[in-house]
């Protein structure tokens, strides 16, 4: 039986120093997260108690956020993936909270950033088809003021990963 790793206790993030070790956890569970501490420990070459408190210190300092499992769109018959620009001339705190809300309430918005430049949002939205998007779209705007949408179809996705470049510990 494998044992749970340690759970986020939502403590908030501190700069934390990384070593050799620390970046060989983190690799292989950005790869895997369902390894087992005995896995874990045999690829980085230590034993399961200190790994066991790396991953839970790791997590304490905000470094692991949660573990999750990454799922095929396709597979749920959600092939369409749009990339979403939005301009709008509206930059009080009441319009910003409206949209914020607006995006968090729709499960087909994966990602959504905060721009610098003449884009002031993107958003990466998941669905099924054009005529699904065009349903998302419509929702959107007639809840939220928007100046101006441009929505690009991603033809093929190249590269997708949620594994981030791990600083060396010489930094």
């Amino acid at each position: 039986m494998t044992e749970q790793l340690p759970q986020n206790t939502g403590h908030t993030k501190t700069n934390f120093r990384l070593d050799e070790v620390d970046r060989k956890i983190l690799s292989l569970l950005q790869e895997d997260a369902s390894l087992s501490l005995d896995q874990i420990a045999d690829r980085v070459g230590a034993s399961k108690t200190p790994v066991w408190n790396r991953i839970r210190k790791l997590r304490e300092a905000g470094v692991i956020r949660r573990q999750v499992a990454i799922l095929d769109p396709e597979a749920l018959g959600l092939e369409a993936c749009f990339f979403v620009l939005i301009r709008t001339s509206e930059h009080d705190k009441a319009w910003a909270a409206k949209f914020l809300k607006a995006l968090r309430e729709r499960p087909e918005v994966i990602e959504a950033h905060r721009l610098a430049g003449d884009i002031d949002y993107i958003l990466k939205v998941q669905v099924r088809n054009a005529r699904a998007y065009d349903r998302f779209y419509q929702s959107l705007i007639a809840e939220v003021k928007i100046h101006n949408v441009t929505a690009l179809l991603s033809m093929e996705e190249i590269k997708a990963t949620s594994a981030l470049p791990i600083p060396d510990v010489a930094r």
